[in-house]
Order: structure tokens, then sequence, then C-alpha cells
């Protein structure tokens, strides 16, 4: 079978639910257009990223993820690790903002996630930007969402239980600065996606690369203006017990001190949601969730994104909790 050489382009405003179907079980990636969001909406945030990251560099401290027990805020260049290894980028992490949640007795630890943002007092746009991307978003995913689950057969509103109350959406603003000065290229090295969905916004630099179906290596993400790259996450394969792909993906730093700025905005339950398995008819032929010793997956939403952050941020876990390890 030939490896493709690029994504399947999806419309959300006409979808192709067969095309939805080959796409999310075969690939795991698409691009999405006919989704509503303006160029002008589009070219706001990334305006608003480039404003925050050209900031002084004291300004861009000053909300520094270190101060959060939340894994919110800025994360310097290099401060975040993918498999063991520095990832050269800097970003900024935000999420829903509620009040600090801290876990009681005999709460699961992943309540750390949820709490206030840190938001820069030299750019007060950004906080208003920010969360208005995120209900934009938001909706965008949640009917993207249906539209995917009936495509495989399955009730469209099979999981709107898991994201009732305080759904765990998440944004990163994202700048990779070229690259390391040593010449390593791994802006952010092999991972995949802990949640259900991910929606990429990306500029015009290259960078993004897909592992093909097969893993015989990894294709480059062609930039579509207009266009999300969407994802599947580790949550929708444990849910169709592997009929649907999360797919390993990277980015390669830019050459030289080339820019390039991307918004990831990643869709996913509440943190305590148990995600109970799609009932659909490919159920039989599911070929089950990939097992990695090294990467257990949970069914229960937050110990999978706890795990992720943990091993994202170490320097956090040491400041705010030392006694926090996840398999």
């Amino acid at each position: 079978m030939s490896q493709p050489d690029s994504l399947p382009v999806i419309d959300l405003s006409a979808p192709d639910r067969e095309a939805l179907h080959r796409a999310a079980r075969d690939v795991g990636f698409f691009q999405l257009v006919g989704h509503g969001v303006t160029a002008a909406e589009q070219a706001r945030l990334l305006a608003t990223a480039r404003a925050f990251f050209a900031l002084p560099e004291a300004d861009r401290h000053a909300v520094d993820n270190l101060n959060s027990p939340h894994f919110r805020g800025y994360t310097r260049i290099g401060n975040e690790h993918t498999q063991g290894r520095r990832d050269w980028r800097d970003q900024l992490d935000i999420s829903n903002e509620l009040p600090a949640h801290v876990p009681a007795p005999g709460e699961p630890p992943y309540w750390w996630l949820e709490g206030p943002n840190q938001w820069p007092a030299a750019l007060p746009a950004l906080r208003e930007v920010s969360l208005e991307w995120m209900a934009r978003l938001g909706a965008v995913a949640h009917r993207l969402l249906h539209e995917l689950l009936a495509a495989v057969g399955g009730p469209a509103d099979f999981y709107d239980d898991a994201f009732s109350g305080h759904p765990r959406t998440h944004l990163k603003l994202v700048r990779y600065p070229g690259r390391a000065p040593e010449g390593d290229d791994q802006g952010v090295g092999v991972h995949k996606d802990y949640g259900f969905l991910t929606l990429l916004l990306t500029d015009e630099v290259p960078g993004l690369q897909v592992e093909t179906p097969h893993g015989q290596g990894f294709i480059d993400v062609p930039h579509l203006p207009g266009a999300f790259v969407v994802n599947l996450g580790e949550l929708l394969e444990v849910a169709t017990n592997g009929y649907l792909k999360a797919t390993n993906h990277r980015v390669v730093s830019p050459p030289g001190s080339r820019e390039r700025f991307s918004a990831p905005f990643f869709y996913n339950p509440r943190l305590d949601a148990r995600i109970a398995p799609l009932p659909f008819p490919g159920a039989a032929d599911a070929r089950g969730v990939t097992q990695d010793p090294d990467n257990p997956l949970f069914a229960e939403f937050g110990w999978n994104e706890l795990k992720g952050w943990v091993r994202a941020h170490p320097a956090v876990v040491r400041r705010h909790h030392p006694e926090l390890t996840v398999a």
C-alpha cells in the first residue's frame, strides 16, 4: 500500500462522513475547512500570540509556569520535555478560567490541573482574545466530534455527558525560535495528544510532521490557509478500542533563526470523566489500544492528562508536587 504524501481535507460545512471515517480510522489527522472561523479571527489570535512573545523577557517571566501549581503560564525555551529530551520552543499555556481545585484527602491529584491562568499585565488584551478563541473553537470541536462519532456509526451525542460541567479545554500559544544553538532540530519531539481532539492553527512556516499510517516515516504537513490541522488523541483510541488512531507527530524547528508560531487547541472532557466504549458497527474490527509500557493509557481522562504534564514539566513538579509521579 502506498503512503500518503498529504493529509485528507474535510469540509465541516458539508461533511462527507465516509471521507471523515477514513481519515480518522486510517490517518488520525486531517485538514479542516468550512468551520466558520474567519481569517480575521485567526489573524487576531496569531497577532496576539506574536505580541506576547515580543514582550520584554521580564514581562514573560512574570507569568512563568513555575509560579503555578496548575501548570499554567509561560514556559521558557528548552524547559519543556518530550520523551525526556528538551523541546526548542517557548509557549504560554491557558486553560479554563476556574478557581483552584486543591485535591482534598482521597481526591485524585489530577485536580491540580484545574485552576486560574496567569495573564501578563503588559498585554491585557491577551485574556479576552484567548478566552474568546477557546469558546469559539470549543463550539467547532463539539460539532466535529458529533460528526465524527456519527461517521463511524455511533451515537453522535454519546460523550456529551463527559463534556458537561467543566470540560478540559486548553490553548497553547507557541513560538519556535529556529534551531537550537547546537543544531538540534527538535522543536517538539514525537508524541501523541492526551485527549479527544486537537485543532491546530499555524502560520505559513513549515515544521509539523505526521507519522505515516504504517510507521514508515514522517510526512510534512503543508500550510493550508484558513484550515485547522486536526488530530485525534489517545482517548478516542481508548474509546474505540484502537479502531480510531491517535497518531505520532512532531515539529522540526525552522532553520536558522526563522520563527514559527502556532496555536493548538485541545478539546477534552472533564478531568473525572470515565470514557465508556463507543458502541459502533466497526467495534468487532478494532485492533485494540496501542500497548506501550512507557505510555499507559487511562480511561479516566484526568490520569491521562496528568501523566503528560508531569513528564513534560519536571521543574513544576519539583517545585509544587514533589510527591507526584505517574506511571
